[in-house]
């Protein structure tokens, strides 16, 4: 009996390709080119499931014009604003994520940023690289210490817990703005705020860990900054498109904002080319996930829906 047809839109690791592999009838993406929407569903044609990435935009268009085959979509992140979940639940499509796969190495990106940012991470890299450093001087490129400050943590899921968790052991004070309070036992310690507004008061550092969507889209924009105490630093591993990207550069160029570190881009992988300019900019290429135990996480679980979904099963992360 034949076996069941999945695609997989892009390159994966090498683990999960052979999982895939393995069981099933698996169309791979060696060369890992990003599908036009009509070659996409040329791709679809006779798949029983589709393992897909971000690259992937899922429209209501595509959705309808999907093979009658399509019983599940299973994307390969834990972010899902690439597609239309309603448009294929209509069409009775199963559509599911990876929640809590990257949790870990995205707070690790997090702090690095973090470090990165508060301690003049790539000027020192330049300097080194360029044959710059003369010797060591008392004053030589002086960042600032993470004891007694605030961070303040705007998303506290399961990203900005892990992020909570880490910051506590630098001597950071947490504060944190989410849409539901948490439960006592889960604070630890860390100060609620009801409006953003409150939160931005106080944040030393800020570290943006919630969900994109259209209410938090350019939700740094130029009034937030504002709120924020001068000298502050800013830390993105969430959504690009949660800044307003010439309301920070400004900021930071003219020393409102003491540096940032970020890791997602509104249009990656072209960024505003004024972040490359500057000197207090500590930028990541999208690393949040990218370790080989988390992407291999990943890849599982992605297969874990697809397999649930083929064998008459309920999808174990469906959205």
């Amino acid at each position: 009996m034949a076996r069941p047809v999945v695609l997989v839109t892009r390159k994966l690791p090498p683990a999960v390709e052979a999982r895939a592999t393995r069981d099933y009838d698996a169309r791979l993406n060696p060369d890992d080119r990003i599908y036009t929407a009509d070659a996409l569903l040329a791709a679809a044609a006779g798949a029983d499931a589709m393992l897909i990435c971000t690259s992937e935009k899922i429209t209501a268009d595509l959705v309808s014009r999907l093979p009658a085959s399509i019983k599940a979509i299973s994307t390969f992140s834990v972010g899902y604003e690439h597609i239309d979940v309603a448009a294929c639940r209509a069409r009775g499509i199963v559509v599911a994520n990876t929640p809590g796969a990257m949790t870990e190495a995205t707070a690790n990106i997090a702090m690095l940023l973090m470090l990165g940012a508060a301690r003049r991470g790539y000027e020192a890299q330049q300097m080194v690289r360029r044959g710059e450093w003369t010797g060591w001087t008392s004053t030589m490129l002086l960042g600032v210490d993470f004891s007694g400050k605030r961070l303040g943590i705007f998303g506290m899921g399961r990203i900005g817990q892990a992020v909570a968790q880490r910051a506590r052991g630098f001597g950071l004070t947490i504060h944190y703005h989410n849409r539901r309070r948490l439960p006592a036992g889960e604070e630890q310690g860390a100060v609620f705020h009801a409006s953003l507004d409150s939160l931005l008061a106080v944040s030393d550092i800020l570290s943006i860990n919630a969900p994109s969507s259209p209410e938090t889209r350019h939700i740094l924009n130029t009034a937030a900054i504002a709120r924020l105490p001068d000298g502050a630093i800013v830390v993105n591993t969430a959504r690009g498109d949660m800044i307003e990207d010439a309301t920070l550069i400004a900021a930071l160029t003219t020393g409102k904002l003491r540096a940032a570190g970020l890791d997602v881009f509104a249009g990656e992988p072209n960024l505003n080319p004024a972040y490359l300019a500057l000197p207090n900019t500590y930028l990541l290429p999208h690393l949040g996930s990218a370790t080989i135990e988390t992407r291999d996480r990943m890849g599982f679980m992605a297969l874990d829906n697809i397999d649930a979904v083929l064998a008459g099963r309920p999808a174990p992360y469906p959205l």
